[in-house]
């Protein structure tokens, strides 16, 4: 298994955000802080965006901000809203084997095992939030981790 090296970018970036409460970053600053290109944060937040994770502004003092608290941006929403898995977990192609009882039985049985690894890994994913990744920054550096209040005001 691989991990997706656009959601690690993406959780990076936002990560980012969060720690700047009321500023917006630019693509160019996220680019800087991540080691990508911008084109790289346009593409990837356009999907965030669509899916009301962040919010941006063209022109000047424009860039990107987080749309809400980062207590209530979980890593499974932002794996989703990306399209990719945070790891792609699936079984062969049994196609090769329809013939033969004995592989279909086998194939069936890995592929309910594949399908039960993807459900716990997005209800793993769903129980992390943004703010959690914070946390674990500010007791990993322990220096304070400030938060995004997001548009509402509230503490992420």
């Amino acid at each position: 298994m691989r991990r997706d090296t656009r959601l690690s970018f993406a959780l990076h970036a936002l990560l980012h955000l969060a720690q700047r409460p009321g500023v917006s970053m630019t693509s160019g600053e996220m680019a800087e802080c991540s080691g990508t290109h911008p084109v790289v944060v346009r593409q990837t937040f356009a999907g965030l965006r669509e899916a009301g994770i962040v919010s941006s502004r063209k022109g000047r003092g424009g860039g990107w901000r987080l749309a809400r608290p980062a207590a209530e941006i979980t890593l499974e929403q932002v794996q989703r809203a990306l399209h990719e898995r945070v790891v792609e977990v699936t079984a062969e192609d049994s196609a090769d084997h329809q013939g033969c009882l004995v592989q279909r039985v086998v194939h069936g049985a890995l592929d309910d095992a594949v399908a039960e690894a993807n459900r716990v890994l997005d209800r793993h994913l769903a129980g992390i939030t943004l703010a959690d990744l914070g946390a674990d920054v500010q007791r990993l550096s322990g220096a304070p981790f400030t938060m995004s209040p997001g548009p509402g005001g509230r503490e992420g």
